[in-house]
């Protein structure tokens, strides 16, 4: 049971630490469109205080923190160029040894939010006229 925890632990290290990577990737000036625009999303997900389905939802509520957002950074780690890879990866692992504060991302959570309401509107929508 020790050997699992540990294996989750470090599993979660890794992911804290691939967001930053992707965090420094956005940023970097020889970043391509796609990869950045990937990476960008990525981000603003995983730094968003807020999650698009709710941890309390059964099943669903976890399904973006257990295979979405993993599936999404790697898909953002294999289409990012080498070069800018290797330069994001020594700027996380200086943030790292840091121990900075993990940047929020407010204008996630406020596009989460807005989804939200668009969904609730639509489905209030559709309620009313189905009525």
């Amino acid at each position: 049971m020790k050997r699992l925890i540990d294996r989750l632990r470090s599993w979660a290290s890794a992911l804290k630490r691939n967001i930053m990577v992707l965090w420094f990737c956005y940023r970097h000036p020889q970043t391509p469109w796609l990869p950045k625009w990937v990476a960008i999303i990525i981000v603003a997900y995983a730094l968003s205080p807020i999650d698009l389905i709710p941890d309390f939802i059964p099943v669903l509520g976890y399904l973006d923190d257990l295979i979405l957002l993993p599936l999404g950074i790697l898909l953002a780690l294999h289409l990012m160029p080498t070069q800018v890879l290797e330069d994001s990866r020594q700027k996380a692992r200086a943030w790292e040894a840091s121990r900075a504060q993990r940047p929020v991302n407010r204008l996630a959570a406020v596009a989460v939010v807005l989804v939200w309401l668009a969904v609730a509107g639509g489905l209030a929508a559709w309620l009313i006229q189905n009525k």
